[in-house]
């Protein structure tokens, strides 16, 4: 399954990271917008808000179920999707270009490390469909 962009590192809680220099651009995953279904809702952290590493950073809610967002870094929030905030649902559909939801200015790049790459990350969610 190709749909895990190569140059993204994912979490085990269905975020995806894309690292440019000290910018972090964080949103879910297609295999996460495609499991919650017709997302209704989004709560995103204000900017200049710290965010730290596998802790939640907000919310995201659909007809069936609400799950809390994980940061997979460290840093403090610089912009958010208002887009997304305003038409939640759109998230599926380009999850990983217009469908992001939060850029963090982080302190350390090397948190990322332990995030799995797209191969690992496909791997996991391919257990999961069986």
């Amino acid at each position: 399954m190709s749909d895990y962009p190569a140059d993204l590192k994912y979490l085990d809680s269905h975020e995806y990271v894309r690292l440019e220099g000290d910018m972090a651009t964080i949103g879910i995953t297609a295999f996460a917008a495609e499991q919650l279904g017709d997302i209704v809702f989004l709560e995103l952290p204000e900017i200049e808000d710290s965010v730290s590493k596998g802790e939640g950073f907000g919310s995201i809610e659909s007809v069936k179920a609400v799950e809390d967002l994980k940061s997979p870094v460290t840093g403090t929030v610089v912009e958010r999707n208002e887009a997304m905030i305003d038409a939640p649902e759109n998230v599926a559909e380009d999850p990983y270009g217009e469908g992001w939801l939060l850029k963090v200015r982080i302190s350390d790049s090397s948190e990322v490390n332990d995030a799995m790459s797209a191969e690992e990350y496909s791997a996991q969610v391919e257990g999961m469909e069986e």
